[in-house]
């Protein structure tokens, strides 16, 4: 008999080794039930595998994983009867329709024929997909076809949802969506644990985000607790006239005792100042720096003092500058009301319908 109490996703020292490679090298999470837990890295950290692990789609060859106390290796029954997973890329057939697949995927889950036409129309209604039901998948967008695999997923409500990269490739719009889906469905009691390479997504998602690289999790906590790790702010500078910016970097240079970095846009500069100590003495250093500017004659249009992003995070921890955000794909899909409308469908869809 499994502990209720038991969190979602509990591994400790979970490896998973190919040839010479330890994709998954000793990782040690603890994924508390009814919120987003976002896992952060870089292509190839070990992410994806460590997803197909907790969902019984590898075996593990080292460490111990356990989804709401059932053993991924000895009570793999179990795990699936309480989890759903959507990969990074659409696990569709192109060749049918929105509603001949999740039909389909319906009959394969145990719905009787009729009850899975009708649970794949409720669904396809939910995500605001209802006009494309009977279109081939082929001639979806990108945002809806993301939606629509998010659909299959939910035939059976799970516990659990393992959601792999799910917004790559798509457009700022069709991420939104995507977004508010997510919410939405962590609102009815699911568990999300999230992929992704996308610092926003994770910021503006994840109750807790852990960062994965090179199969380790070197990292972990609130957003916020990950940016206070890092101990530094950021100080932004904009100047009025870009023939200021070298005596403007050489005397912030001095007054903050730090690296000064040129941004990309010609009249602007960036500084990372130590604010773990001391939150004033660092507010006070960058007063001081502000009034060397002007005592110069260098004017200044904007200054500012921030907490890092969970950007400068990502560089701190792995040495390397995160993914951009998604920003390719068609734009096609419902526009905010439709949104809106999809959102309370899958709360209503959600609600009450668990495997």
């Amino acid at each position: 008999m499994t502990d209720p109490h038991a969190p979602a996703v509990e591994t400790n020292g979970l490896v998973k080794i190919y040839g010479d490679n330890r994709a998954v090298d000793g990782v040690d999470m603890t994924v508390p039930k009814g919120a987003v837990y976002g896992v952060l890295g870089p292509n190839g950290a070990g992410k994806t595998t460590t997803v197909k692990m907790l969902a019984t789609l590898l075996r593990p060859d080292g460490g111990t994983a356990h989804v709401f106390g059932h053993d991924v290796r000895t009570e793999a029954a179990a795990v699936r009867r309480r989890v759903a997973m959507t990969g990074q890329y659409a696990s569709l057939d192109e060749d049918l329709t929105g509603l001949e697949n999740l039909t389909l995927l319906g009959r394969l889950t145990g719905y009787h024929k009729r009850d899975a036409r009708a649970r794949g129309e409720q669904l396809l209604t939910a995500f605001g997909l209802e006009e494309a039901a009977d279109r081939q998948v082929k001639k979806y967008s990108g945002g809806m076809r993301r939606r629509a695999d998010i659909a299959a997923s939910l035939l059976n409500v799970p516990d659990l949802l393992f959601l792999d990269e799910p917004t790559t490739g798509l457009d700022p719009r069709s991420r939104n969506q995507v977004w508010e889906i997510i919410r939405t469905i962590v609102a009815t009691g699911t568990t999300v644990l999230l992929t992704t390479q996308y610092l926003e997504e994770a910021d503006q998602l994840a109750n807790r985000i852990a960062v994965i690289d090179h199969g380790k999790v070197i990292a972990e906590g609130t957003p916020g607790e990950l940016k206070s790790s890092v101990g530094a702010g950021a100080v932004h500078v904009r100047l009025r006239d870009t023939g200021q910016r070298e005596e403007a970097r050489r005397l912030l240079a001095a007054s903050l005792g730090a690296d000064v970095e040129l941004d990309a846009d010609p009249v602007a500069l960036t500084a990372r100042i130590s604010t773990t100590a001391d939150d004033r003495a660092a507010a006070e250093r960058a007063s001081a720096a502000l009034g060397e500017l002007a005592r110069a004659g260098v004017v200044v249009d904007d200054f500012s003092l921030g907490r890092p992003s969970l950007d400068e995070v990502f560089l701190a921890l792995t040495g390397e500058k995160p993914a951009p955000d998604a920003t390719a794909g068609d734009a096609g899909g419902p526009d905010a009301q439709d949104t809106t409308k999809a959102t309370a469908g899958v709360a209503a869809v959600t609600e009450g319908t668990r495997a």
